[in-house]
């Protein structure tokens, strides 16, 4: 089995992906985060990963792919993707994020 080269574009597209990262770790409250991401997305981007993070919060609570599909407006191959990365995704994605909204706001 061949080791993958990697390429002068991987090592940008991953220097590239790092600084996002950094760039949303920065931002220090609701304003910032939606002036940033209306700069960075058009509003169909936000749109959908909104619609994707709903989707999550309704396949946790076993809501059916039909109700999630129809409340949505998603695909059922994108709720499916969704509840892909539920179930067999990196542990720090959407179940971390769902479970600190959970959280009760402390002032």
């Amino acid at each position: 089995m061949r080791k993958r080269e990697v390429s002068l574009s991987d090592v940008n597209n991953d220097a590239n992906l790092e600084y996002l990262y950094r760039a949303f770790m920065a931002l220090d409250n609701v304003d910032e985060c939606r002036y940033f991401l209306g700069d960075l997305c058009t509003q169909a981007e936000l749109l959908e990963m909104a619609r994707r993070l709903r989707a999550a919060k309704m396949l946790q609570e076993n809501y059916p792919y039909s109700e999630i599909c129809l409340q949505t407006g998603l695909s059922s191959a994108t709720v499916s993707r969704v509840n892909r990365c539920l179930k067999f995704g990196h542990d720090y994605g959407y179940y971390t994020i769902l479970k600190r909204l959970q959280r009760p706001k402390t002032l």
